[in-house]
């Protein structure tokens, strides 16, 4: 890490750690707050006019526990750039192949200035291939992996998991333990490397126990026919009187016989392993969801082993109990959103600022990681 010394607690295990965002929009910004979240100094370097959520940046939560500069790439040169990834330890972009060596702070000249420094690179095709050139979004990314059309149901078209499987789960997460694996090996010999994460990649990743099953014989490669795709009657969804839903996850016997005890359909327990009898089972229990209202079932399941639970919306979710209880939820700044997460006994997480505004901290960037042409460059701006 650049600053030697124990994370302070409160700050998180990545206390001390310096990171360089190239700002862009999707999973490099979530990545870094992830990294922020968990107590790294996120310096992100936007461009005038850059890209954005199309909201408010003061509401743009990805952005949060992160401090920002503003460099124009384009007419200043990579000069402020390099010598920010001459301080830091891991530098993140989300560039198009090729784009970042043009700008003059690909992998090469970051290397020439920092040997050690984590090169992150985030992209949605990867660094090569026949599309890696190509635009793209998270829909198109999951859709040539499989997994896209593993969701939704069988005689009706794949259902879009907004950006989170793509985007997120194969995107940012896979950056950050690409990037905190580099890390470890630079700690340990000192030197950097790049690190290729891929929206594609990450994707067929996370599928990996269903290319197992689908091997075995254990899973058809069509969507809504199979035990965890909404196929199996009792792992799915189903309405309530009010038009609420309530999810069901009762696989194992001893859950599925309560779940079914306390639908008052014991009678079906037989059904459980017996496929020619799920149409059945499906019916029956649809119509008894039908009959009473979510918060009614919700109460009817409480404290039960049954695996039933509401589907709540994203302004519910925050008052559930046990979301409430352990705090998943915070209020910052008057916007509720997402704790930090995981959590760690020795070094707990905090939001510590709200979302980092362009250029609001170019004076405490340059003072902090001693890289006065941040400054000169400003002032050269202004006249001074």
């Amino acid at each position: 890490m650049t600053t030697a010394g124990t994370p302070t607690p409160g700050h998180g295990p990545l206390t001390g750690v310096r990171v360089v965002e190239l700002a862009g929009i999707g999973p490099g910004p979530f990545a870094a707050m992830l990294l922020a979240d968990l107590g790294a100094d996120v310096v992100r370097v936007d461009r005038p006019g850059g890209p954005g959520l199309g909201i408010d940046p003061a509401y743009d939560i990805t952005n949060r526990n992160k401090r920002s500069v503003v460099v124009d790439l384009k007419v200043d040169g990579p000069d402020r750039v390099l010598d920010l990834a001459a301080r830091a330890d891991i530098l993140i972009e989300g560039y198009r192949p090729g784009v970042a060596e043009r700008l003059g702070v690909g992998p090469e000249a970051c290397h020439a200035r920092n040997p050690r420094l984590v090169y992150g690179r985030m992209t949605g095709w990867g660094q090569d291939g026949p599309l890696a050139p190509r635009a793209g979004h998270d829909v198109t990314y999951i859709a040539v992996t499989g997994t896209l059309g593993m969701i939704g149901a069988p005689d009706e078209p794949p259902v879009v998991p907004a950006n989170l499987v793509g985007d997120y789960a194969g995107g940012s997460l896979y950056l950050v333990v690409g990037v905190l694996a580099a890390l470890h090996h630079a700690c340990a010999t000192g030197t950097g490397q790049v690190v290729d994460a891929a929206i594609v990649d990450g994707t067929v990743h996370l599928a990996s126990m269903i290319h197992g099953m689908l091997a075995a014989g254990g899973w058809q490669d069509r969507r809504g026919t199979n035990l965890l795709d909404g196929g199996c009657p009792y792992y799915g969804t189903y309405e309530t009187s009010d038009g609420q839903y309530l999810a069901v996850g009762a696989l194992e016997r001893q859950f599925y016989e309560e779940f079914l005890h306390r639908l008052d359909l014991d009678d079906l327990a037989p059904a459980h392993k017996d496929w020619t009898r799920w149409g059945e089972l499906r019916e029956r229990v649809a119509e008894r969801f039908r009959s009473r209202t979510r918060d009614e079932w919700t109460a009817v399941f409480e404290g039960s082993d049954a695996c039933v639970a509401p589907v709540l919306s994203l302004r519910e979710a925050p008052h559930h109990p046990h979301l409430a209880a352990r705090g998943t939820f915070i209020d910052q700044g008057g916007i509720t959103q997402p704790a930090p997460a995981p959590r760690f006994s020795a070094t707990p997480t905090t939001v510590r600022t709200g979302p980092a505004l362009p250029g609001t901290a170019t004076e405490d960037v340059a003072r902090d990681w001693d890289v006065p042409r941040l400054l000169a460059d400003d002032r050269r701006k202004d006249g001074d």
